[in-house]
């Protein structure tokens, strides 16, 4: 009965102690029984505590989940006072506990298959924190550690970002610690995430800029040359395509973070740490310099074939690559008023210096008229609507190759 109760009263959240007793004999000391192994005990009951969770705990978890971050709760309570806990905090009714004793007995590897989907660790001892930590980032985990006690050092030192709590913790741990929280409150951890994770996706796309643009520029110099013999483009024009885009407004782009903060976050804990650099960048860097290949081909091929000389086909190219880039640029990241700024800044600059007669010419430039911004308007939203169309055509082409 008093083993049942006690189940009952840890699977309601509360950490329970039993009591027993063991009355003197007339002949002993009370300081000499204390010296020896209890024994004769009689169950007198059970002492149940309950340890009320912070205000803020339950919205620590569901933010950490909103975000793609899976937090692993570590805990000396019993396993179904720590389910019990876990669940009202915000843990799946189904996470996975997985106790100290477990942990002891299995080895490295073992362990990481063990912990790769846990929600709790339960009956931990103080030194097994480090084994929780070498375990989830040898399941491949990216691993950030909280903690605020000394036996928590060794654990935050272990972790891929260490967190310690200046409020309420020990110097070891803040010495440990990549990252000290001032207050006391761990919701800010949620901030930090979303500020981190749009730093990076600001530095991405700015990359994506710069190389991306880079690289359709490359790639329209080898395609122009391959077609009249000679490069479409001169070297003053190719430092004017890089001051126009490549300055201000990849600049803009990596200072401002995307508006849309639900595009920054992952699908699941398990890619959120991902889904910024390797396979999208890549593919975001192929997809705009195909795209700027294109505006700036198109704009080119109708310069060619409209009535003209060389220097205006050479000059629409010039706007068909400049401009391409920078409505990619723009779409892109129509809600910053910084990049609306810049980009629109740099276009106006470049009409400028493409209908002034004497500064068009001094960068092997000719005014152009009402039939040629139309055939480079006409280019830009061609590639435009290209990139609309990659994504279909690369599956298409995954689907038909082996």
């Amino acid at each position: 009965h008093a083993f049942g109760a006690a189940q009952t009263l840890a699977g309601d959240g509360l950490r329970v102690l039993a009591v027993a007793r063991r009355r003197l004999a007339e002949d002993e000391q009370e300081t000499d029984v204390l010296e020896r192994p209890p024994g004769d005990l009689e169950f007198a009951g059970l002492l149940a505590l309950s340890d009320v969770p912070r205000e803020t705990s339950t919205a620590l978890v569901s933010g950490l989940y909103e975000e793609g971050v899976r937090p692993v709760m570590l805990t000396g309570d019993h396993p179904q006072t720590a389910r019990a806990i876990a669940t009202e905090l915000g843990w799946p009714q189904d996470t996975v506990v997985v106790t100290g004793d477990e942990l002891a007995a299995a080895d490295r590897s073992a362990r990481a298959r063990m912990l790769r989907d846990a929600g709790v660790v339960a009956r931990v001892a103080p030194e097994q924190k480090l084994q929780v930590v070498e375990a989830l980032r040898d399941a491949g985990r990216v691993v950030g550690m909280v903690g605020d006690g000394a036996n928590d050092a060794a654990a935050i030192r272990a972790a891929d970002i260490g967190v310690g709590i200046n409020a309420r913790g020990s110097a070891a741990a803040r010495n440990a610690a990549d990252i000290v929280l001032t207050a006391d409150d761990l919701t800010v951890l949620i901030h930090a995430i979303g500020e981190g994770r749009a730093l990076w996706h600001s530095v991405a796309d700015a990359i994506a800029v710069l190389i991306g643009g880079n690289a359709g520029e490359v790639g329209f110099g080898i395609l122009g040359t391959l077609v009249s013999g000679r490069a479409p483009l001169s070297t003053r024009q190719m430092l004017m395509v890089n001051l126009f885009t490549d300055l201000f407004p990849a600049m803009a782009v990596a200072v401002t973070p995307k508006g849309d903060a639900g595009a920054a976050r992952a699908a699941s804990p398990e890619d959120a740490a991902g889904g910024v650099l390797g396979g999208p960048l890549v593919r975001q860097i192929r997809h705009r310099a195909l795209t700027t290949c294109l505006g700036a081909l198109t704009a080119w091929l109708i310069g060619r074939f409209t009535p003209g000389t060389a220097r205006r086909s050479g000059t629409m190219a010039l706007c068909g690559v400049v401009g391409t880039q920078l409505a990619q640029t723009l779409l892109d990241r129509r809600d910053s008023p910084l990049v609306r700024l810049t980009s629109v800044g740099s276009a106006a600059a470049l009409v400028a210096v493409v209908q002034t007669p004497g500064v068009s010419h001094l960068f092997g430039c000719t005014p152009l008229g009402p039939a040629a911004w139309a055939g480079v308007a006409a280019a830009i939203a061609l590639a435009l609507a290209g990139q609309r169309a990659l994504p279909r055509l690369e599956d298409t082409v995954r689907r038909l190759l082996p």
